[in-house]
């Protein structure tokens, strides 16, 4: 997994929510509010969890995703219930899903960090 692509991708969530209402878009938001719909959820919940869940960064990854995606499928809802005053508002800075969103990149950084940590010392140790 690509922890800097999931990154980028979360951040995009902001700009593919503003094309939405400006274009009056429906969205899936049933999937936008899962936390194992994108590539990112269904990694930390299978091979990620494996590999990764013991690390202290792991479960904090794993929580802020889960709101990010939460706050989401809100807009998302919002977005197809043609509420777009609403969901407008959902997007600004004080906003939780803005809140979420810079939650989840600190957590996927801090994530990516310890993983590569973890990785460095497993390749440290099979050498000797």
């Amino acid at each position: 997994m690509d922890l800097d692509q999931a990154l980028k991708k979360h951040i995009e969530w902001k700009v593919k929510f503003r094309m939405a209402i400006f274009q009056k878009e429906s969205l899936d938001a049933a999937c936008m509010g899962k936390d194992d719909c994108c590539a990112l959820g269904a990694w930390l919940h299978g091979d990620a969890k494996a590999l990764f869940g013991a690390l202290p960064t792991y479960s904090a990854c794993v929580a802020r995703h889960k709101t990010f995606h939460d706050e989401a499928g809100k807009i998302a809802n919002a977005i197809n219930a043609a509420r777009f005053d609403d969901a407008t508002d959902m997007l600004k800075s004080s906003a939780p899903f803005a809140k979420a969103s810079s939650a989840v990149g600190l957590a996927i950084m801090d994530f990516r960090k310890e993983v590569a940590i973890a990785l460095n010392g497993h390749q440290q140790r099979s050498v000797c």
